[in-house]
């Protein structure tokens, strides 16, 4: 099997960094700060954060399974600043048509875009901000059944294979 792409902490940085959008840098900053897909994060809606229980609802993720995820501190100052730039409606990050969300295909240029600005030496898509997410949790110690759960995860043979490479 083969592991996937991990971002330092330092690339994550610079990652982000490079994203020149605010709409686009928020919604991958919340595919990392939650562990989310990228299918999932643009079908976030404006009514899926829930700020006082500091949880993001998601509908129909992975496994076509609802679930919640961590809403950080840090993802919630982010996306308070973009709503108020912003003011999205009913999709959180909506297309150019605020009647739809926005497109995945748009996150992936974005995400090759600010790979090659950043000058990062590696492979980069949506996905690894995602397992750089679960690993940075896991060399934080946080267990990996709880990681599982976050990730809507039913079996556990990804976050194995990444506790491998630790």
């Amino acid at each position: 099997q083969q592991l996937p792409v991990i971002l330092s902490a330092d690339e994550v940085v610079r990652f982000f960094a490079a994203v020149p959008s605010l709409k686009h840098r928020t919604a991958l900053m919340a595919a990392y700060a939650a562990g989310l897909g990228v299918s999932e994060v643009v079908q976030l809606r404006v009514a899926d954060i829930d700020s006082n229980r500091m949880l993001i609802r998601v509908e129909q993720g992975k496994g076509h399974r609802n679930r919640y995820v961590m809403l950080s501190a840090q993802l919630l100052v982010m996306l308070r600043a973009y709503w108020q730039e912003i003011r999205p409606k009913h999709w959180l990050f909506p297309g150019r048509d605020e009647s739809h969300p926005l497109h995945v295909s748009t996150l992936h240029w974005v995400c090759r875009n600010a790979r090659e600005t950043a000058k990062l030496g590696k492979p980069v898509s949506v996905h690894t901000l995602r397992h750089s997410f679960a690993t940075h949790l896991l060399e934080a110690g946080t267990d990996i059944r709880t990681i599982q759960v976050l990730l809507g995860h039913q079996h556990p043979e990804v976050l194995k294979a990444i506790q491998k490479q630790l």
